[in-house]
């Protein structure tokens, strides 16, 4: 069987990306520099396999065209969960979103990296 491993996405600060990730619930493993002079950091969500790689390239500028790629997680309360983020200072959009939860809408929310990459949220 072939089994999803990672998923790797380039940053302009490790360190602030990091900490976003880290708000959002993952662990930071293993920080290196790859032999190309790449530095990469190892995080993962505890119970999952799959984990994600931030690689900060010296000289690169981290751009790409709005909605080109997100990353998922799934959380079992997503009231909760997204409550904890905004506490934390996260914004989560789209606005309003306990309003439309409370009226039954999907329970589907974003919030965005320093980068400008999208997290989606969905209660499993």
């Amino acid at each position: 069987m072939i089994k999803f491993l990672h998923t790797r996405i380039r940053v302009s600060d490790p360190d602030a990306s990091i900490a976003f990730y880290r708000k959002l619930g993952f662990e930071l493993g293993e920080r290196k520099d790859s032999p190309q002079g790449n530095k990469l950091a190892f995080l993962h969500l505890p119970g999952n396999e799959h984990f994600l790689e931030l690689t900060y390239s010296p000289g690169f500028e981290v751009k790409f065209p709005e909605d080109l790629m997100h990353t998922c997680v799934g959380v079992p309360d997503i009231i909760d969960y997204c409550d904890r983020l905004e506490n934390d200072g996260i914004e989560i959009w789209p606005g309003g979103w306990r309003e439309k939860f409370s009226s039954g809408d999907h329970k589907m929310a974003f919030v965005t990296d320093p980068d400008g990459y999208e997290v989606e949220i969905l209660e499993r």
